[in-house]
């Protein structure tokens, strides 16, 4: 299979069987993480631009990670050091990151759609590392990623996603990459942060309550409180919300036995998930993590290695 997009703006523009051939491209990627030496001379020669327009430790530095892994020149750029603090535009930035000629820009930025107009402005690959409340494909995959790994499967599994599912992109990716891949999702939080339309926009299930949510569920989905992103209070309080919807070791047991734990980070322990929860053995946080290297070398390969170039 070649895979044929110039960017990678969303998993809204990806097939299931890409997805599939992304996911297994990563699998083959992660050995290279697990050497003695961990570097292969693939990207060679290439530049990769990191620019951050939000704060990111995961993220960003995953793909870094993922760059240097693969002989990549990286180059990072975060809003505060930038001219957009002097009033420059996207626009003209891109223009100007555009003319010193590098083949990837990995763009998280506030504004749901800004790696969109990028990608419009420049001949570069552009990655969408997490635009506003739109998407964050490349956490999508690298958490369909370890459900496979797991489960062995993605058909059929029973997915529940709890928490700040308004203010989510990783929320989006995961409704629009799981449901492509046939899994079973459910979305579950307080009334004031589950959108309507849902059901119709993503073929999801939604619950207000987790006790329904969890429910024989195989995959469980915690998500941190944005409260950055809130306009207003949209609950009483922290303490409040976690006795409410937070995952206790007394609820994850309504959900299958062999169910495994998921957050894509950062945690707000004690609030979202316990930390027994978080610490226990269902839990694959950090294989998320380790997977996160993994589907980003293999974009940075598709995108502008070994496929494109041949």
């Amino acid at each position: 299979m070649e895979f044929k997009h110039k960017d990678l703006l969303g998993l809204e523009d990806l097939s299931a069987e890409e997805m599939v051939y992304i996911l297994d491209q990563a699998e083959s990627f992660k050995e290279i993480s697990e050497r003695p030496i961990k570097k292969v001379p693939t990207l060679r020669g290439k530049t990769v631009v990191l620019f951050f327009y939000e704060p990111s430790t995961r993220t960003r530095t995953s793909f870094e990670i993922a760059a240097k892994r693969l002989s990549a020149d990286s180059v990072s750029l975060s809003a505060s050091t930038s001219s957009m603090v002097k009033g420059e535009t996207l626009a003209d930035t891109a223009r100007n990151l555009e003319a010193m000629n590098p083949d990837a820009i990995v763009l998280r930025h506030s504004s749901s759609g800004a790696p969109h107009l990028l990608a419009s402005l420049v001949r570069s690959a552009v990655i969408n590392a997490g635009d506003g409340t739109h998407e964050h494909p490349t956490q999508g995959l690298l958490d369909m990623l370890t459900m496979r790994q797991v489960k062995g499967r993605l058909d059929r599994l029973r997915v529940a996603i709890i928490g700040d599912i308004a203010h989510s992109r990783v929320a989006r990716s995961n409704m629009i990459g799981l449901s492509k891949m046939g899994a079973e999702v459910r979305v579950c939080g307080p009334p004031t942060m589950l959108p309507p339309g849902l059901e119709q926009a993503y073929g999801v299930s939604v619950f207000f309550r987790p006790e329904s949510a969890l429910e024989g569920a195989d995959v469980v989905m915690m998500l941190r409180v944005q409260m950055e992103r809130a306009q207003a209070p949209l609950f009483p309080g922290l303490r409040e919300y976690a006795r409410l919807y937070g995952l206790s070791a007394q609820r994850l047991a309504l959900a299958a036995p062999d169910a495994i734990v998921m957050h894509p980070g950062p945690m707000n322990r004690g609030v979202e998930i316990s930390p027994e929860v978080a610490d226990g053995p269902r839990s694959v946080i950090l294989n998320q993590v380790t997977n996160g290297v993994a589907v980003r070398m293999a974009l940075l390969y598709l995108l502008i290695g070994g496929e494109r170039e041949s």
